[in-house]
């Protein structure tokens, strides 16, 4: 004889239950599970950041070159000036150097109290003629005033302290007469030479002896317009 099952209420309710959380976790582990979309990663965002930056860089070449060409365009367009205007510059610009490098004479003493680069001319006592040893400053001094047709000169005739007051002063005349002569036979004009005489008031040399003497018995050229 079969035994009848008994489930008791309260039985069958736990066991649908079970069966129904046994359900639910099948079906859990048959869905899949949904994954993330993939981020960029860091090295490709370095990646992209370089390759703008390196665009950027690319453009500021671009526009530096762009300018350096304007640039040079300019310079060559400066440097293909007319002709006329390049001429008138550099005139100008000889003028001032010209201007720059005039020599000025006058304001150094070569020797005794004449003006450089002429030189003094030296006499024996009692004498007014040109020594024979002065004759080489003579002709220096003719070729410096033939170059330079605007200098005047005054030639001073001096004279030792021995003698008198009024001897030596016609002396030292004589010797400046003697030196203008000179010059005027080499071709130097007669108007642009003054001649004075000091005597022995102006001695170069104040010491008395020979030496001294020979030092004062002189002619001096002096520049006095140019």
């Amino acid at each position: 004889m079969q035994k009848r099952l008994t489930i008791n209420p309260s039985q069958l309710v736990v066991f649908v239950s079970v069966l129904f959380l046994l359900a639910i976790v099948g079906g859990c582990a048959k869905k899949p599970i949904p994954v993330p979309p993939s981020q960029p990663s860091n090295s490709n965002s370095a990646i992209k950041a370089t390759t703008g930056n390196q665009t950027n860089i690319n453009a500021t070449t671009n526009q530096s070159k762009l300018e350096t060409e304007t640039l040079n365009a300019t310079e060559t367009n400066a440097t293909s000036m007319p002709t006329n205007a390049t001429t008138v510059i550099g005139t100008n610009a000889t003028t001032s150097t010209n201007a720059t490098q005039k020599e000025t004479f006058g304001i150094k003493i070569s020797e005794g109290r004449t003006d450089a680069p002429m030189l003094p001319i030296y006499f024996d006592f009692n004498k007014y003629n040109i020594r024979p040893d002065m004759v080489k400053r003579m002709e220096n001094n003719a070729k410096f005033l033939l170059a330079h047709p605007n200098i005047k000169i005054q030639i001073q005739g001096n004279c030792d302290e021995r003698g008198s007051e009024a001897y030596n002063l016609a002396l030292g005349e004589k010797r400046a007469e003697a030196a203008k002569k000179y010059l005027v036979n080499l071709g130097v004009a007669p108007d642009r030479i003054e001649t004075i005489s000091f005597g022995k008031e102006r001695p170069l040399d104040p010491r008395h002896c020979p030496a001294a003497w020979a030092k004062n018995r002189r002619d001096d050229f002096v520049i006095i317009s140019q």
